[in-house]
C-alpha cells in the first residue's frame, strides 16, 4: 500500500476529484469500446448491413443476463472492423476518452482471433491499433503497452497459431492475455502457449474468477504464471486466496460496471472492491467493455462513490494501485506516484 497523504481523507470522492487523479487503465478490450455511432459509421464506410435499424436499437440490445449473452453481440459488432483505418479510428476514439478523464497510461487488450477468423490479416489489426497508440502518446501524452489476448473458447492450437502470426510484430505489444467464455475453459487449457509467450519475454495476464470459480484464479497464478489477474472478484469465496493476493500484492484488474451489467452482482452496492482494498489486495478500477457496459473509467470510479460511499483516500489508493500494477518501469511508476501525490496536495490546498 502506498503512503498517500490527503487532508480530509474521509470526504466522499466527487467527480472532479476523480477526474484529476492520474490513473492507468489495465483491463480494457478495444473491441469493447466500439460505440454504436462509430459502428454505424464503419458499417457504412465498408458497405456492411447491420442487423440493427438504429443506434437506439443497438443500445436496446445491450441487456445482458450473463457473459455469453454479451459475447454473442460483441463478436457480431466487431464485424464492422475491416481496414487498418477502422482499427485506428476505434483506438483513437478510446484514447480521446482517456484524455478527457485523466488517464495517463493504458494497457489495452485486443483479440486478433476475432478478426483473423473473419479473414482480416493480423498485420492490419496490429498496425491500425499501434499507429493510434503511438499518436496518443505523442499528441495526448498517454503512454501505453498493448496486450494480445487469446480467445479461451477456442483451442490452444488456435492460440499457438495466433502467437506464431504475431511474432513479426512483437515490438508492438508487451504481453498476452486470456479472455472470452470463462466457464468450462480453465487456465490449464493454455499452459503451453503461456509458457511459450514467457519464453518470448512477454508479460502474462488472464481473466480468472469473474464467472469462473476461485480455482481458476489459482490456476492462472500457478499454471499460467501470470503477473496480473483480470477480474478476480471470486477470490472472495476463499479467505486463503484473499490473503495470498494481499501478501503477494498480485494485482486484480476489477471492472465494477461490467460486473453488475453481467450479473456477477445484482447491484453495485454488493461489490466487494473496497472491502478487498481495505484488506490490502492490489485492486484496480477498469472499464472492460465500456461501449456495452455503460461507462468508461471515470464512470466506474463514480459508481463506487455513488453506491459504496468511496472516500477520496480510497479513490487515490485505487489510482496508486493502478500505477503499481502497470507494466511500466519502476522509474516511471515513481514519477506517476509523485504526480499523484502532487495532485492530492493541490486538491487539499
Amino acid at each position: 500500500m502506498h503512503n498517500l497523504t490527503l487532508t480530509q481523507p474521509e470526504q466522499l470522492a466527487d467527480t472532479e476529484f476523480l477526474r484529476a487523479l492520474p490513473k492507468t487503465e489495465l483491463h480494457l478490450h478495444l473491441e469493447g469500446s466500439l460505440e454504436p455511432e462509430l459502428m454505424f459509421s464503419l458499417a457504412e464506410r465498408n458497405g456492411i448491413q447491420l442487423p440493427y435499424a438504429s443506434i437506439e436499437e443497438v443500445k436496446a440490445a445491450y441487456d445482458f443476463h450473463n457473459l455469453q449473452s454479451f459475447l454473442d453481440i460483441y463478436y457480431q459488432c466487431a464485424d464492422v472492423l475491416r481496414t487498418e483505418q477502422d482499427f485506428y479510428d476505434l483506438t483513437w476514439a478510446y484514447l480521446e476518452q482517456c484524455h478527457a478523464e485523466g488517464v495517463v497510461h493504458i494497457e489495452p487488450f485486443f483479440d486478433p482471433q476475432t478478426h483473423t477468423d473473419r479473414g482480416i490479416d493480423i498485420e492490419i489489426v496490429i498496425n491500425g491499433i499501434s499507429r493510434a497508440l503511438q499518436d496518443g502518446k505523442e499528441k495526448l501524452g498517454i503512454s501505453y503497452g498493448l496486450i494480445l489476448c487469446f480467445l479461451r473458447h477456442l483451442s490452444e492450437e488456435a492460440a499457438f497459431a495466433t502467437l506464431e502470426q504475431a511474432k513479426p510484430f512483437l515490438q508492438h505489444f508487451v504481453g498476452v492475455g486470456l479472455d472470452s467464455s470463462e466457464v468450462g475453459n480453465p487456465p490449464e487449457k493454455f499452459a503451453k502457449v503461456f509458457a511459450a509467450a514467457a519464453e518470448l519475454g512477454l508479460k502474462r495476464v488472464a481473466h480468472a474468477g469473474e464467472e469462473g470459480p476461485v480455482e481458476y484464479i489459482e490456476g492462472a497464478l500457478d499454471i499460467l504464471d501470470v503477473q496480473r489477474i483480470d477480474h478476480g472478484v471470486r477470490c472472495t469465496d476463499s479467505d486463503a486466496m484473499i490473503q495470498r493476493l494481499a501478501d503477494s500484492r498480485m494485482p486484480l484488474t476489477v471492472c465494477p460496471l461490467s460486473n453488475t451489467r453481467l450479473k456477477v452482482y445484482q447491484d453495485m452496492s454488493e461489490h466487494p472492491i473496497l472491502e478487498l482494498l481495505d484488506k490490502g489486495v492490489c485492486v484496480t478500477v477498469n472499464a472492460d467493455d465500456p461501449a456495452f457496459f455503460g461507462g468508461y473509467l471515470l464512470a466506474n470510479y463514480q459508481a463506487l462513490s455513488n453506491a459504496l460511499g468511496m472516500t477520496r483516500l480510497q479513490a487515490a489508493q485505487l489510482a496508486a494501485n493502478s500505477i503499481e500494477a502497470s507494466f511500466i518501469s519502476d522509474e516511471e511508476k515513481q514519477r506517476l506516484l509523485k504526480q499523484l501525490q502532487d495532485v492530492l496536495d493541490q486538491l487539499s490546498a
